[in-house]
């Protein structure tokens, strides 16, 4: 389905820029919902808020999670931004797991200090993460072999403190404002051991700072050390933002850090112009750096199929049209794009067949454009 039945001669240029955005279905953030595990490692119940991508009842995609500590404070705008950016093309979509807290103070810190109570806990909640809410999402939910965690504050110890223990747990981090001079700096004396020299797999480590002169010290050691030890297979990048203070810093930092961790994800758009083999190619290579099946979009697809069809290159849009219903079967929007393909060749009966397939399937799916698959499909079938 083009935006409108005479989308005919969009520019490529002007088609990258709408892939996903106004070539999406609906631009509104799928609600959340909640799930409860009772912990053995923490003795107690643990509350997740988890955001969907808007596809996934209509889909058998295996998505990355983006798991969110101090979950209440941070799961909207999280997952809008992970909402927005995937809506681009710039990021994958993503299963989002914000993870409501308890006591903070005890599950992010990994050591005792007296002048914070309940410190200490973190060994705890990691075993938590890693025994309990990793394997439940990733038995309950269609999740790929990509995860992500975001800490703010103490969080940000936490997020340092698994990439010590568990390196292999999580492929990307993002610390923001993370403070790392509690227990006298133990973070940054725990890395100067503990930090690999060499990681099998790829690791992103984003961390970020605001207007805090307070953490400048610790951080920047955190820093130096990583440039010193760390080889090329851990990605990092360190960025002061000094407009922003500890309180507001999470919500830029989480749109930045997730465009640093998927920073080859979009595709260039002279591959588009070259067809289908080399979109293939271009997710082969994403694929294999991000440790995940990744297929082209749907709506790329969809792109290049209109593309050709302006060009009045009908064989290959047709081509095309019916590559994304192999790959998207159960999409309303490929059907009635393969149908446009058709009525534009004067190939009635075949554009009345695939505007029917489209109209059914939005119908059971209570698709939000069933009214433009219905009018192609009566169009096409009054006019024989």
């Amino acid at each position: 389905m083009s935006n409108n039945h005479q989308m005919k001669i969009l520019p490529l240029f002007l088609c990258v820029m709408l892939l996903l955005s106004a070539c999406s279905k609906k631009n509104v953030i799928p609600p959340g919902h909640e799930i409860t595990l009772e912990s053995i490692s923490l003795g107690e119940e643990r509350v997740m808020s988890i955001y969907l991508p808007e596809a996934y009842e209509q889909s058998l995609q295996k998505y990355p999670v983006l798991y969110v500590l101090d979950g209440n404070a941070h799961f909207h705008h999280a997952s809008g931004a992970v909402h927005f950016l995937s809506d681009l093309g710039y990021i994958p979509q993503m299963i989002v797991v914000a993870i409501q807290n308890v006591d903070r103070n005890r599950d992010f810190t990994p050591v005792h200090v007296d002048n914070v109570l309940t410190s200490g806990g973190a060994e705890n909640f990691l075993n938590f993460i890693s025994g309990e809410l990793v394997p439940h999402i990733n038995e309950h939910y269609r999740t790929s072999s990509y995860d992500v965690l975001i800490g703010h504050s103490f969080g940000g110890v936490f997020a340092n403190y698994t990439l010590l223990e568990k390196p292999e747990l999580f492929d990307a981090y993002i610390a923001i404002s993370p403070f790392l001079q509690f227990a006298e700096n133990h973070m940054v004396e725990e890395s100067k051991a503990k930090l690999r020299s060499k990681y099998e797999n790829p690791i992103y480590f984003y961390m970020t700072l605001g207007a805090e002169p307070a953490y400048f010290e610790a951080l920047g050691a955190l820093s130096d050390l990583v440039e010193e030890k760390a080889d090329s297979n851990f990605h990092f990048d360190y960025v002061k933002i000094e407009t922003e203070n500890h309180n507001t810093i999470p919500y830029i930092s989480i749109f930045k850090g997730l465009r640093f961790i998927f920073s080859d994800w979009q595709i260039p758009a002279a591959i588009i112009g070259k067809g289908l083999d080399a979109i293939d190619t271009h997710y082969a290579m994403v694929s294999i750096k991000y440790n995940m099946i990744v297929e082209a979009p749907e709506a790329l697809l969809n792109i290049v199929g209109y593309t050709y069809l302006q060009n009045e290159d009908i064989d290959n849009a047709i081509m095309v049209f019916k590559e994304n219903i192999k790959r998207y079967p159960n999409s309303p929007n490929v059907y009635d794009s393969l149908g446009e393909a058709y009525e534009t060749n004067g190939q009635l009966d075949l554009a009345k067949e695939n505007y029917k397939k489209a109209y059914d399937l939005a119908l059971e799916q209570n698709n939000p454009f069933l009214n433009i698959f219905q009018t192609n499909y009566e169009r096409v079938n009054s006019e024989q």
